[in-house]
């Protein structure tokens, strides 16, 4: 290895301040034992490597050139050396030609036309030769990746598949316990809306202010029409039986005065009188007692009132 110093000097103890021009003066020679010895100082030197030797390979090219010369039969060499197909799109043929170098997209152009002319050029030469350029269907490539790997790849698009269905489940419980909530809460203020106005009525009717006991009524129309349907779809269909009877019992209004009076149309009809009743002699009117309780005689004050009846 071939060294070259810049600029040297010897770092002997004996050597004076009048020595830097005689270092200077030093021949290559001296220079390079001086680095060998170790004397010259740090930074102060540069090492080139040596400059690789030319060789003259006249046999390899002599190889080359015989290769390039053997007359081999087309389909053996494939090679096509073509102009670039002329652009449909350029008023002339000549503009092919000025392709600007700097311009990449028209430098991409021109190698994608020139590919493109070789390939129509050497279609029909393979076809005539009977060469497949076509892939046949049952074609089988070995792949890039191995097996595991795509086994991995297949179990991690299956775990994102299945987290997407449980997201989407999630969201469908979520906004199906929305709904449920705001039906409850709604059903949750009709039951206090309706308690509300049965309280204010209750207040109204023992303060006398009302002598209406129709929101009992309404209070058992509106639990039955709650396991049937909503109240909105419950139609009337009259008075039920208790108003009936009270109605039947004590009239619609008017005089109610004396409107228990017997008269001598009502004394003298006797089809609704029966004679078990009246004699607690029914099977449902037993007493306590037995039988013998059955048979008791009725009281004297009883017998009095019979008597003046009979009269």
């Amino acid at each position: 290895m071939a060294a070259m110093a810049r600029r040297g000097s010897l770092s002997d103890s004996g050597s004076d301040s009048g020595s830097d021009s005689e270092d200077s003066s030093l021949s290559d020679s001296e220079l390079q034992e001086a680095f060998a010895k170790g004397q010259l100082k740090p930074g102060l030197n540069v090492v080139l490597e040596e400059r690789p030797k030319r060789r003259n390979d006249t046999d390899g090219l002599k190889q080359c050139l015989a290769e390039f010369g053997k007359q081999l039969a087309w389909v053996e060499r494939l090679d096509v050396t073509l102009g670039p197909v002329a652009d449909p799109v350029a008023q002339s043929a000549s503009s092919t030609d000025a392709v600007d170098p700097e311009n990449d997209f028209q430098r991409e152009m021109s190698f994608y036309r020139q590919a493109q002319a070789a390939v129509l050029d050497a279609l029909p030469r393979l076809r005539k030769l009977q060469v497949p350029t076509r892939r046949p269907d049952d074609y089988f490539a070995e792949m890039a990746k191995s097996d595991q790997q795509m086994q991995k790849i297949r179990q991690k698009l299956k775990s994102k598949q299945e987290a997407m269905e449980r997201s989407e489940k999630a969201k469908q419980l979520r906004a199906m316990r929305k709904y449920g909530k705001k039906v409850q809460t709604e059903i949750l203020q009709r039951r206090q809306k309706e308690k509300k106005n049965m309280l204010n009525a209750v207040k109204k009717y023992q303060k006398g202010l009302s002598d209406k006991l129709d929101f009992l009524d309404d209070d058992q129309t509106s639990s039955q029409g709650n396991k049937k349907g909503s109240a909105s779809q419950r139609t009337k269909k009259g008075p039920n039986a208790k108003r009936r009877y009270k109605n039947q019992k004590f009239g619609f209004g008017g005089k109610k005065k004396g409107s228990k009076w017997n008269t001598k149309e009502s004394f003298n009809d006797v089809s609704s009188f029966q004679s078990k009743v009246a004699h607690s002699k029914g099977p449902g009117k037993a007493r306590k007692g037995g039988k013998k309780a059955l048979n008791k005689r009725p009281g004297k004050r009883a017998r009095q009132k019979m008597k003046n009846r009979a009269r």
